[in-house]
């Protein structure tokens, strides 16, 4: 494969290619369709079906929720729950994606009459996932019916506690299952090992498994004449909150869930929902939300309260219909957030350093005591982007019990690993999915974790990077870095995990002037040979090779310069700037 534009070791020192085809729209005879029809045939759409892509909706994306193992054992159970008033309280995991399933139901229960609960877990006090003595303890406070959202799948113990307390448990989740399932009077999942046409689901978030059993509740009670007379809720309306759980899950946004994100986002600009809505006025923002917000502002925030706050405050949030304390809790998230800032800069600090301390493992797993729990999912993510390969981060409290939190990179399945080390003994508790996972260790069987997964991944991890290449789906003239751009590559949106958001070069510039703002991220201003310039931003790349080549950029040396075009809307009027990945000399 040619490089793109010549460039076989960039200032990263990586070759460049074109992700498909050669797309250069300094020709003047390109068009905006032109552009998007290549963005989405090179993330695997085929000619036949680009018309459903350009615009997905959920018509045109939708199962039957009833080709999932279990959905109508589970709907049939919950419809009779509605029907008869039953007790039931929706237990889901603290963090966004269980937040948002865990509101998703209560919400449309409500709707159908049914005052359900919510119950999230304590991070530190509880850990992840039903405890027995979390659900003996709601079953005997009158539950009937406990359904579990983002988590359950490997709760075998607890499970089988609930059985024994006579509480029926529905259990909706989408982490990858072992062989043998734990008891359950149902149990919803497309990564079951058993699933037949759901598999094909199985990069839905655990809210989006949850809008399908609610799509499957509805339907049937339908069927059943429930809403003879009374008004049937409207499901599409709580896709803002499908969409929030999706991308901050860092879900692949294909097929469905692309349809859940496009649809979504619509539906959050209406400002619907009064705790999206006081959440959307506490993170700043004056225009309706994007995908990138919906990851980078919003899901923190509701992500906070289960890392550094109260745990049930993300779902109090999202199902509140107080005004007064829907700003409350918002404002808290916020402050909770900078918190969380806080103590991750410290954590992320000590946990480079010992990265750096343990060479070049195939999986970086560090571990310290006195690491606040609530962020080593944020700092192990944070350190797999900066070193290239899968990181594991544990932290150890005074009991010598270990809680790890890892992501992973491309080609490399870190949940199925964790799963093994767990059948094999390593772990007391553990699973997740490809790109991330969850575990409990004891201190002394850390060393023997690293040594089996340097074992068992190294393969693929060594693939993994021997085909790092930097994948450009265009190349402009610096006139070209325009927001009429940008607005033509959202058509081929929305853009997230799996769905790589395009990657334009630009050039060839010269570097005006550049210097380091905020937390280590610089800004430059270039200038092309047409005349025009405009705003470049590397985001925490100060120390890096990329950001000193930036800084010390001689003023009459070329350059070409890659990155994500994005508008910048804080000046007077919109202006496009260019969010850098690489740059390469010019010879």
């Amino acid at each position: 494969m040619n490089p793109a534009l010549n460039i076989t070791h960039s200032i990263l020192g990586q070759p460049w290619r074109w992700r498909g085809m050669q797309t250069d729209t300094r020709d003047e005879g390109f068009a905006p369709d032109d552009l998007i029809t290549q963005l989405l045939m090179t993330r695997g759409v085929s000619r036949e079906d680009l018309a459903a892509h350009r615009l997905p909706s959920i018509r045109g994306f939708m199962p039957d929720p009833s080709i999932f193992r279990d959905m109508d054992k589970a709907s049939e159970r919950m419809a009779a729950a509605v029907i008869a008033g039953e007790n039931v309280t929706i237990f889901g995991d603290y963090d966004v994606d269980g937040a948002t399933s865990a509101a998703l139901l209560v919400r449309l229960l409500r709707d159908l009459g049914l005052p359900a609960k919510a119950y999230i877990p304590d991070r530190l006090m509880e850990g992840y996932g039903p405890s027995g003595e979390a659900l003996v303890r709601i079953a005997q406070g009158g539950a009937s019916l406990i359904v579990t959202v983002d988590c359950g799948a490997q709760a075998f113990e607890a499970l089988e506690m609930a059985q024994a307390a006579g509480v029926d448990v529905i259990v909706v989740d989408h982490h990858q299952c072992a062989s043998a399932l734990p008891v359950a009077h149902a149990l919803v999942n497309p990564n079951r090992l058993d699933e037949d046409e759901g598999a094909a689901h199985g990069h839905l978030a655990a809210v989006g498994v949850a809008f399908l059993l609610g799509a499957a509740l509805v339907r049937l009670l339908r069927q059943r004449g429930y809403f003879a007379h009374r008004t049937e809720p409207k499901l599409l309306e709580l896709l803002d909150i499908v969409a929030l759980g999706t991308v901050a899950d860092v879900a692949q946004l294909k097929g469905l869930n692309r349809a859940f994100v496009a649809q979504g986002l619509k539906v959050m600009a209406g400002r619907r929902n009064i705790g999206l809505n006081a959440l959307i006025a506490a993170s700043r923002l004056t225009r309706a939300p994007t995908c990138s917000d919906l990851g980078f502002a919003l899901g923190p925030r509701i992500n906070a309260g289960g890392r550094v706050g109260k745990s049930d405050l993300g779902v109090r949030l999202l199902t509140t219909q107080d005004p007064d304390e829907a700003q409350q809790i918002a404002e808290e998230l916020s402050r909770l957030n900078e918190e969380r800032r806080a103590i991750e800069s410290g954590v992320q600090a000590e946990a480079e350093d010992a990265a750096l301390r343990q060479g070049n493992r195939a999986v970086a797993l560090v571990s310290g005591k006195g690491w606040h729990p609530g962020v080593i999912g944020i700092v192990a993510g944070r350190l797999k982007e900066k070193l290239g390969r899968p990181v594991i981060v544990i932290a150890v409290d005074d009991q010598g019990v270990g809680k790890g939190s890892g992501r992973s990179i491309s080609g490399v399945d870190l949940g199925a690993a964790i799963l093994a080390a767990k059948d094999l003994g390593l772990l007391a508790a553990g699973g997740g999915h490809a790109m991330a996972a969850g575990l409990t260790i004891a201190e002394d069987r850390i060393d023997a974790l690293a040594e089996f997964l340097d074992e068992r991944l190294a393969a693929d991890v060594t693939r993994s990077q021997g085909g790092r290449a930097l994948l450009l789906d265009a190349v402009v003239a610096p006139g070209g870095v325009t927001p009429g751009l940008v607005e033509a590559l959202e058509g081929a949106g929305p853009y997230g995990m799996g769905w790589p958001a395009p990657r334009v070069a630009a050039g060839p510039v010269r570097i005006i002037k550049a210097d380091v703002v905020g937390t280590d991220h610089v800004r430059a201003i270039v200038a092309g040979d047409d005349g025009r310039s405009f705003k470049a931003v590397a985001f925490r790349a100060a120390a890096t090779d990329l950001g000193q080549a930036l800084l010390g950029a001689p003023k009459d040396r070329k350059l070409w310069i890659a990155g994500r075009p994005k508008i910048d809307d804080w000046g007077s009027r919109p202006a496009a700037e260019l969010h850098l990945d690489d740059a390469a000399w010019i010879d």
